[in-house]
């Protein structure tokens, strides 16, 4: 998948080179980034250690907010795929013993199958 699955909105894998400055102000020592997808401007990045969720806000894109959340803290997760009328997914991850989800919505042909299946390898 490559710039043109991602302008229309696929999950689509970004290579690390692409994300050096970001990287090197929040990966901790030690800690190396195994995955990443974008979804649009929002981006999913798996290291060995935690989730970061990378979400980037504002017209420009400039703004971003930064969740990071330790595999051993996600309890359980959850996809519901697109429908024929209701054409968004979503994916519902729970965090600790918060009962309420972190949701991240996914629109039409997003591949949300694919964040969900890393998901799985890195939390399971």
């Amino acid at each position: 998948m490559g710039l043109l699955s991602g302008l229309i909105g696929n999950a689509s894998e970004v290579d690390e080179g692409e994300l050096d400055s970001l990287l090197e102000e929040i990966l901790a020592p030690g800690e190396n980034l195994e995955k990443a997808y974008k979804v649009i401007r929002d981006l999913f990045l798996f290291t060995n250690k935690r989730l970061i969720l990378v979400d980037k806000q504002g017209v420009t894109g400039s703004k971003m907010e930064v969740l990071s959340i330790p595999f051993s803290k996600i309890t359980k997760f959850s996809k519901e795929s697109a429908g024929h009328f209701d054409m968004d997914a979503e994916l519902k991850i729970w965090i600790g013993s918060d009962p309420s989800p972190l949701c991240k919505n996914f629109k039409a042909g997003d591949n949300i199958n694919e964040v969900y299946r890393i998901l799985s390898r890195y939390v399971l």
